[in-house]
């Protein structure tokens, strides 16, 4: 089949690059290109792993509530925040 493409530059020149590595000609290495994209475009992709976090515990809490934005300040970083 015969068909006009209209390539953005930097497609162009990635599989002129591509051409001269593999000496090929530009109609061998087009229809490699687009039947591994189109392989990769159909597949189903690969399942992720759930990422899991390890718990750390961190000890009680030393403040009642931070509510109080000047106490918590208090305790971090002693009476000198202000």
């Amino acid at each position: 089949m015969r068909t006009t493409l209209t390539l953005d530059d930097d497609v162009a020149a990635a599989l002129e690059r591509l051409r001269r590595s593999r000496d090929e000609s530009l109609k061998v290495l087009v229809n490699d290109v687009l039947r591994r994209g189109l392989k990769q475009i159909n597949a189903r992709p690969e399942p992720r792993r759930p990422f899991r976090t390890t718990p750390v515990t961190l000890g009680r809490c030393r403040i009642g509530s931070v509510d109080n934005i000047a106490d918590v300040l208090a305790v971090a970083e002693g009476d000198a925040f202000k």
